[in-house]
């Protein structure tokens, strides 16, 4: 990835075309707007394009009523709209699909209410009850329900307490039973039921008669219903025929409307003349001063992107297939400024390159480039595309491992992990490739800041020039103390090639003050000695541990061959069929326990031993007009 270049656009107009102008923009994907706000903030004769937007309500409420009454739209003719007349046609059509509900839901109610009560009194079939009689009376008490039917003989123990019942219907299970009272005696006899586990039914008023009427008159009224219930069905999808075109019409209207006057923020008007300022990459900001420049009475003028001391250039990163997904990486840390580097590139190839050395495997490799395929293709995932990416890496590495799921016979390997001579060679490996990394982060924050002219952390920063000159110096001489080189490396060179780096890293801030022509040490040089030695201590440390976590490099290296040889191990163990089950197990174990781990383990190196030292973020991404609005809604 890099970043685009940018130009910055002023598309001028006549004040009264701004809806033109707006019915054009409001679509485009290669122009960022900016808010006319800053252009009017505290500037004479310079005003921002308020205007109120009806529209976003009418659009919203359309929606609304599509989403709560599954109505499906067309496309419709974008035109005016009278607010205040299709504001009453809206609720009018609002209210008629309410009643419509409203009424459905009254029948069905009646419906389940019918059937439950049919359900409950077809027990009573044949009992020779008649409801109307039953409930008629002012001195008893009718209880009617179920209990279990082992309740049934138990209400032998009850016989000389003033009650009556009626069993209706009876299995092994269950029975349903009417029992009568006295009022008096009614909560009495009510707590002797509810002991039994007797469960009440209550009967509707609404039902009379005989139970053979009631079931009757209980049928009748759920086909009156039935048959209302496709009147209306009808009736509603009529209106909905009859209204559909003037609905689509009016939203496509409303939509497009609520985006032109959405759109209006961005305009900075003064006097008879409006513009709207924003960027774009240089290529597509030619395109559109050709286009614009063609409509009458527009001028697009194209101008530097840090023209504008009131503007920050957006940041617009350029992708390619290898590094677009390791994007998320990066934006996870911000997104760089425009007038930065784009790390993408860097951290996918390093991310890669340690997933593919801790994770060396080929046949696990090749898994994850499927598996990785697969949820990219049909799950949309970014991170199955990384997973794409870092099995090729894995497949490489495991190829010199000599590595299939495991087995390092198919392949005659380059380099065996496991092997006791290669162990320090390995770990020794991995830490100088965190070095090689860590000089390689330092130089790019030493380039960025004499970008920018930065001179106190360009000179004197750990992650500066002063930095960089003394870990280089420190490698060197390590280097020679282990490798024998007998480079004349003495005290001049510790001198000036480690303790004045020191001392420049000590006295960095009152050093960048000095070089702004600011007094060096503002609060007396006690309080800045106290400060600065454990501030130097930290930083020497962090050298240190910094490279020293690159061991877990050569560690995971040793660690998934260990545990593919234990897999193996069992596998022979079991014998027989019990072997390939083991082995797939196993290698679907390691893989995904191994995976996840050295999946966070490299993000980790790629954060606080790479990121911290050169990026900063801080800017803020390119969204073009239509991603603008779109956010907006």
């Amino acid at each position: 990835m890099a970043i685009a270049k940018l130009k910055l656009l002023e598309i001028e107009f006549p004040v009264e075309n701004v809806d033109v102008i707006l019915d054009k923009l409001v679509d485009s994907t290669t122009f960022h707007p900016e808010l006319a706000s800053k252009f009017a903030d505290g500037v004479r004769d310079i005003t921002v394009m308020n205007v109120d937007n009806p529209y976003g309500d009418i659009a919203h409420r359309i929606e609304d009523a599509c989403k709560n009454h599954h109505l499906e739209l067309d496309e419709g003719h974008v035109g005016e709209i009278d607010v205040e007349k299709e504001v009453q046609f809206l609720n009018d059509f609002v209210k008629k699909f309410d009643d419509f509900d409203e009424t459905k839901r009254q029948l069905l109610e009646m419906m389940d209410e019918n059937a439950a009560v049919k359900k409950e009194i077809s027990h009573m079939v044949n009992s020779g009850i008649n409801f109307d009689y039953l409930f008629d009376s002012h001195y008893l008490q009718i209880r009617i329900g179920h209990m279990p039917s082992s309740s049934l003989t138990k209400l032998e123990y009850y016989e000389n307490q003033e009650f009556l019942y009626k069993v209706f219907e009876e299995d092994t299970q269950e029975c349903y039973i009417m029992y009568i009272t006295t009022r008096n005696k009614a909560p009495e006899i009510d707590n002797i039921f509810s002991t039994l586990f007797f469960k009440r039914v209550r009967i509707p008023e609404f039902v009379h008669g005989s139970v053979e009427d009631a079931i009757v008159k209980l049928d009748e009224e759920t086909n009156t219903a039935t048959a209302y219930l496709e009147d209306l069905k009808a009736r509603r999808a009529n209106f909905i025929e009859e209204n559909k075109a003037h609905l689509s019409e009016l939203y496509s209207s409303a939509r497009e409307l609520n985006r032109i006057t959405e759109a209006k923020k961005y305009v900075v008007v003064f006097g008879k003349s409006a513009a709207i300022y924003g960027f774009a990459t240089v290529k597509d900001a030619n395109v559109i001063k050709e286009e614009y420049e063609k409509m009458d009475r527009v001028r697009v003028d194209l101008t530097p992107p840090m023209s504008d001391y009131r503007l920050k250039p957006p940041t617009k990163l350029v992708n390619h297939w290898f590094a677009k997904p390791f994007g998320m990486f990066v934006e996870m840390y911000g997104v760089p400024n425009y007038t930065d580097m784009d790390p993408t590139n860097f951290v996918a190839l390093t991310y890669c390159i340690l997933f593919g050395i801790m994770f060396g495997d080929v046949g696990q490799g090749a898994m994850l480039i499927l598996f990785g395929y697969l949820m990219s293709k049909f799950k949309g995932f970014r991170l199955g595309e990384v997973g794409v990416r870092i099995g090729i890496f894995s497949i490489i590495m495991g190829i010199i491992f000599g590595s299939v799921f495991g087995n390092e016979t198919m392949i005659k390997p380059f380099f065996v992990p496991l092997k006791a001579s290669n162990t320090m060679t390995l770990l020794a490996t991995a830490v100088a490739i965190g070095a090689v990394l860590i000089i390689i982060t330092i130089s790019f924050n030493t380039y960025m800041n004499g970008k920018k002219k930065n001179w106190g952390e360009f000179l004197f920063s750990q992650n500066g020039l002063a930095g960089l000159v003394f870990y280089l110096a420190v490698i060197a001489l390590i280097i020679n103390m282990f490798a024998n080189l007998h480079l004349p490396l003495g005290r001049p060179f510790v001198v000036f090639f480690v303790v004045v780096p020191i001392l420049l890293m000590f006295l960095k801030e009152p050093l960048t003050r000095k070089l702004g022509g600011y007094p060096m040490f503002p609060d007396g040089f006690g309080a800045f000695f106290t400060e600065g030695f454990f501030e130097l201590f930290d930083v020497l440390l962090t050298f240190i541990t910094n490279t020293v976590s690159y061991l877990r490099v050569g560690g995971f290296v040793l660690s998934h061959a260990g545990m593919m040889l234990v897999v193996y191990t069992l596998a022979g163990m079991v014998g027989g069929f019990g072997y390939w089950i083991v082995l797939v197990l196993g290698n679907i174990f390691v893989m995904v326990l191994e995976g996840m781990i050295v999946g966070i383990q490299v993000l980790r190196l790629e954060f606080y031993e790479m990121f911290s030292r050169y990026y900063e973020g801080g800017g803020r991404p390119f969204e073009s007009m239509k991603e603008a609005l779109d956010k907006a809604k």
